[in-house]
């Protein structure tokens, strides 16, 4: 006999509560595999394919292409075994409605069997209870001859002044019915569905017709000025007479004002960034301390290296396999603070963590082991990761679990900074840009390769004596990269 599975969408790491579905990936009808991805789910940090942990046959979807649902909210549901007449699941004309039957009345309420699944539902992800969040989907519809139907999605209302898609298109969906849409970019699939925009109308402006992000922001623009154009028209006649407090009882408000007034909802990964950043400054007790140092020896350092022959070792690459060698010295700094048990976390393994900056937003993707690697492999590392940033398909896994971060502001061309660690870890190392600058060298005045390096640091770990040692120990291998040599 079939067992009815329903399969939840899993805990997709740290912080993360609810994700928005993108693309299904299978119909209701289909054969699925164990650990086969069913869908591509979009999270305020990634692009994320989910695997199912049952084989089987699809029986039942929840939630159309931009819907958004939290952690725990069913997914789909998948008929897993034989059927009465000892067909396997979906066999036949009768085995997939008798599933599917199955299957509605399972979300409806029904007893869910026990089965064994693969278990790996996403590395290292759960698939704990979801937290109390409206699921923007609408309620099943009242029972018919004795089933529930599926939810449907609750249509969003158009903010004032986006553009309005035409008369039966497709918002929320990346494709229309005679054909894809030239998009490769979610970010600009995303950026148009938000906005009301109908892709199908645009003409790309990259190769074959590519839509580019510049395409999508080009017509919002033109749509925005045409809103302006005849709100204008309309108020007209009413902004010829100007309002006074006797008239309005109360302050003179000026109408001119408003619609130069916008308003971008704090969602997404900008609205994950402003709570992360929010709970470490409310939590943390931060304190920063700073030195210039002169890199002219770490440059031709990184110079005859590449000189050698062999992949290019990047400046990023070096600072790492520095941070890794004062974290063995300092591992005060490699920790985070539990505040529930009052104590101080230390970690053995450096997972270090890098800012990079994409067209989502600040991510910062972790190195595992950073410690156990040479400049080389960091090099590689960091760039595998950075391509997969500006692509948006970074997996949560690599995005959290870092226990330190290196942060190269210097990239933005400035010299300091002064950066929110990166909650729960205790520090971070900061660097700025390295430009020519007079400098005193062997009792001499001299051009030199100068940087700024600045250490963040949650004040409850250490005091200010272990952080001024790590922040010198790293300024003297930066100076003179026979230090790193001589002490590891």
């Amino acid at each position: 006999m079939a067992q009815v599975l329903e399969f939840k969408l899993p805990d997709l790491g740290e912080g993360l509560t609810e994700a928005e579905i993108v693309r299904w990936l299978v119909e209701v009808g289909d054969v699925v595999a164990v650990d086969q991805p069913v869908v591509e789910v979009e999270t305020a940090k990634a692009m994320v394919e989910v695997p199912c942990p049952y084989g089987g046959v699809v029986t039942a979807r929840f939630g159309a292409e931009g819907t958004e649902l939290p952690v725990g909210a069913p997914l789909l549901t998948v008929a897993v075994g034989e059927t009465a007449d000892g067909r396997p699941a979906g066999d036949g004309s009768g085995a997939g409605t008798a599933a599917a039957d199955g299957a509605r009345d399972g979300a409806s309420g029904g007893r869910e069997p026990a089965a064994e699944g693969s278990g790996n539902v996403l590395v290292g992800y759960g698939t704990s209870q979801a937290p109390a969040r409206r699921r923007r989907v609408r309620p099943a519809a009242p029972a018919v001859n004795g089933r529930s139907r599926a939810p449907e999605p609750v249509r969003e209302t158009r903010p004032a002044g986006t553009p309005q898609a035409a008369p039966g298109a497709r918002t929320g969906r990346t494709a229309p019915a005679d054909g894809p849409v030239p998009v490769i970019s979610p970010l600009v699939r995303r950026l148009a569905r938000e906005n009301g925009l109908d892709l199908r109308k645009l003409a790309g402006s990259g190769p074959d017709g590519l839509i580019l992000r510049a395409d999508v922001e080009h017509a919002l623009r033109a749509a925005g000025t045409q809103d302006r154009t005849e709100t204008t028209a309309a108020t007209a006649p009413a902004a010829t007479t100007p309002a006074t407090p006797a008239a309005t009882g109360g302050p003179a408000r000026s109408t001119a004002g408003a619609a130069s007034v916008t308003r971008v909802p704090l969602k997404g990964i900008r609205g994950a960034v402003a709570d992360k950043l929010s709970r470490s400054r409310t939590e943390i007790p931060d304190a920063t301390c700073w030195v210039d140092a002169d890199a002219t020896e770490l440059m031709r350092t990184r110079a005859a290296m590449n000189a050698a022959g062999g992949p290019k070792i990047s400046v990023l690459a070096l600072l790492a396999r520095i941070c890794t060698a004062a974290l063995a010295r300092f591992p005060e700094l490699n920790a985070s603070v539990d505040t529930g048990a009052r104590e101080i976390v230390r970690y053995a393994d450096v997972h270090l963590g890098f800012a990079a900056q994409t067209e989502r937003g600040l991510v910062v993707p972790v190195v595992r082991d950073a410690h156990t690697r040479d400049a080389e492999s960091l090099t590689a590392e960091f760039a595998r990761l950075t391509e997969a940033a500006r692509a948006g398909t970074l997996t949560p896994g690599e995005l959290t679990g870092g226990t330190f971060t290196l942060n190269n502001y210097g990239v933005f061309g400035v010299d300091g900074s002064t950066p929110i660690i990166n909650h729960p870890e205790a520090a971070m190392l900061g660097v700025g840009r390295i430009v020519p600058k007079p400098w005193v060298h062997e009792g001499e005045l001299a051009v030199r390769q100068v940087v700024q390096l600045s250490l963040t640091f949650d004040h409850r770990v250490c005091d200010g004596g272990t952080a001024g040692g790590f922040l010198r120990y790293v300024a003297d291998c930066v100076e003179q990269p026979a230090v790193l040599l001589r002490t590891v």
